[in-house]
Parts: C-alpha cells; structure tokens; sequence
C-alpha cells in the first residue's frame, strides 16, 4: 500500500489493509532477518511522512538493529546503542510508544538527539513489540521534518508493532522448530552410525558391545574427532576392505 492510496481510507479500513499484507508475509518468508525487512519496508510505506523506518531488536544476544531500510537509520540505531539513550530503547524499556516531534531540540536524549539531528532525523516514533510477556524490541520511523508524525500516526504504528511481534515470534518459532527437528535428525543418525561401528569393531575383535564403544571413545580422544567421526572411521574402513 502506498502513501497516496492509504490516505483514502479510515483508520480501521487502513490497519485492516496492512495486516491483511503482513500476516501474507508468513505464506512465502521464511527467516526471521528477511521478514523484519519486509516489515519495515512496510512500515515505512504506511506511516505518512517517514523516510525510513526499522527494527530493533531486544534479547539475550543483546541489542541491535534489523531490516533497516535507509542507511541513515541504521547508524541512528546505532547510536542509540552505542549511547545507551534513545526513543527504541526507551520504547522497550517502557513498553509504550515514544514519540519526538523535533531532535534539534529533544532533553530526553541529548546526545542520541543532536547526533540523529546531525543525519537528516528530525522526527521519530517507535512502538515496542511485545509479545505476551516478552519484549522483542521496538518499530520505529523517522521523519526528516520536525513534527512528521501526527496523532493519526499513533495508532497504526502502535497496532503494526503489536501485529509485527506476532508475526515475529511465529517465525522465530517455526526456525526453532526446524533447527530442533534438524537436531534431532542428526543425534538419530550419529546414533545409527555409531551402533553400526560398534557392531564391526564386536565383530572384528570378537569383542562385547561395551568393549567396543570404549574403543570407539578411545579412538576418538586419541585421533581429536567426534565420536561421530571415529564411527564414521570405522564403517568406511570396513567398506574399504570389501572392495
């Protein structure tokens, strides 16, 4: 939806646009990084007097910016960071919109303020990402007018952060979900691989399946490989020999 167009509709008929596009994003995306990109490309479309728009992201790993969609917001992310000031930290931090209508002149964050002021960023709001009782973070657009954001603006930004955690969380979800399943497809294969070697070191040595696996294990220690590797050793040793 662009600018233009979605100033012709009512607020509701507005946000029931731009969920209908972004929980679509789910049908064809996969990763975490390029949803938030399609995201924020989105956001910035649909907030009336942004120039860029963005995600920045809150966890255990830290913090840091996502999907960026101008350079220049990338590097005020940045700052806040590198300040430990700013609206995103402040919007996480606090779980409510945060919104500063001039940075030439904004008390809350002095020197985040002046330095995104330095960049062409006059105006900004960002809205936190929550997700039952986890913070993800923060959207957040910037304008390059003081006062670009209107009380219009609250609103669709506020329920696209709240739409944009969910469709987070679900795709975070779905990657943990293949990242478990690929896991556990690898420990049934080693498992395998290693019941194999076992079985050719009982048969070679005449040896129990108990004397066979601390062979297994010294080899392993004794060669710095895997387990998995030792085993691996072993069964393609015996294909060797039969050729």
């Amino acid at each position: 939806m662009h600018q233009d167009a979605s100033r012709s509709l009512p607020l509701a008929d507005e946000l029931s646009a731009v969920f209908a596009r972004m929980s679509g994003l789910l049908l064809s995306e996969e990763t975490v990084a390029t949803t938030v990109g399609l995201l924020s490309s989105l956001t910035r479309e649909t907030v009336r007097g942004a120039v860029g728009a963005g995600v920045s992201i809150v966890d255990d790993s830290g913090r840091r910016s996502s999907g960026s969609t101008d350079p220049r917001v990338e590097h005020a992310d940045a700052l806040q960071y590198e300040l430990d000031e700013g609206p995103c930290l402040a919007a996480a931090a606090g779980r409510t919109l945060v919104r500063a209508d001039d940075l030439s002149a904004e008390p809350r964050w002095p020197r985040w303020a002046a330095a995104a002021a330095e960049l062409g960023l006059l105006s900004v709001m960002s809205a936190p990402m929550v997700a039952g009782d986890r913070v993800l973070g923060a959207l957040k657009v910037y304008g390059a007018e003081p006062g670009a954001f209107t009380d219009h603006d609250v609103p669709v930004l506020t329920l696209s952060a709240a739409q944009a955690a969910l469709l987070i969380t679900q795709v975070m979800t779905r990657e943990r979900a293949r990242r478990a399943s690929d896991e556990l497809r690898q420990a049934l294969s080693s498992r395998d691989l290693v019941s194999t070697a076992k079985g050719v070191l009982m048969a070679r040595h005449g040896v129990g399946e108990e004397t066979a696996l601390t062979m297994l294990l010294s080899r392993s220690g004794g060669e710095g490989v895997t387990l998995r590797q030792a085993a691996r050793s072993v069964v393609d040793s015996t294909a060797r020999r039969r050729r």
